[in-house]
């Protein structure tokens, strides 16, 4: 039997942004749970919810184990940037059958600090209060660090799915110090296959902190630093890759 995947999306995203790569996984024979994170079901457009900027990642965390129940036996975990860290936070706590991770968000032990994420998020950061309120990637953010290189049609469409997020976990995520390193991982434990995958052009979760992932995961990695590509893997021939990729590590689960 092929393990079920479980897909974790990113910050201010949503479970969209696997659509297509469940396809490819669903034609193979797994079965796929992308769940929404709290609150991130909710457009846009709407007001965003009044309790999402004090949320901890823990939060996040406990509703992923929870999610992740109801596929009745150990997952792949799939993640996608800050899914890529909720990935292994969830790893720590449920049996699972290996990990991928794709453009993963630091953990307080794998910082890699960076001038290109600093100007990436500088328009989140300067806003006051945005460490306990929900917050929103701006245009001019995410085009210059997660976009970069992606072509307008694609890179439109993604911003106008952008969702509200909380202030808390990006703060938790950025100053882990402050908030008790509470996104520290125990990657001794992580003892199951794992494969990780970033671009070399990525400002938004840079290639330094997949290199600090890899290096400390205790199970084996396999690892791939894809050169003039960004932070946003799905889209044209990348994404075609990437699918490519992960099929062909799922198959050694065998």
């Amino acid at each position: 039997m092929k393990p079920p995947v479980l897909l974790i999306h990113g910050m201010w995203s949503t479970p969209g942004t696997f659509d297509r790569l469940r396809l490819v996984l669903e034609e193979a024979g797994h079965r796929t749970h992308a769940p929404a994170l709290l609150f991130h079901d909710r457009p846009a457009c709407l007001p965003p919810a009044a309790a999402l900027g004090e949320l901890s990642i823990t939060a996040y965390v406990d509703h992923l184990v929870a999610e992740a129940g109801k596929l009745g036996e150990p997952p792949v975990i799939l993640g996608h940037s800050m899914g890529g860290l909720l990935a292994q936070m969830v790893a720590l706590r449920i049996p699972h059958a290996g990990l991928v991770l794709l453009s993963p968000a630091a953990a307080a032990n794998s910082q890699s600090p960076s001038l290109d994420q600093a100007r990436t998020l500088k328009n989140v950061l300067l806003k006051w209060g945005w460490w306990d309120s929900p917050t929103m990637f701006d245009e001019a953010g995410a085009r210059w660090g997660c976009f970069n290189g992606v072509p307008e049609e694609v890179t439109a469409k993604e911003i106008a799915a952008l969702v509200w997020d909380s202030g808390r976990v990006l703060a938790e995520m950025a100053l882990p110090p402050l908030y008790g390193n509470i996104t520290r991982v125990d990657y001794a434990r992580l003892t199951q296959p794992a494969l990780v995958v970033v671009g070399g052009n990525d400002r938004t979760t840079p290639p330094g902190i997949a290199r600090a992932t890899a290096r400390q995961i205790a199970g084996t990695v396999d690892y791939h630093e894809w050169p003039g590509v960004p932070h946003w893997l799905f889209w044209g021939e990348i994404e075609q890759r990437l699918h490519a990729t992960v099929m062909t590590w799922l198959a050694t689960l065998a």
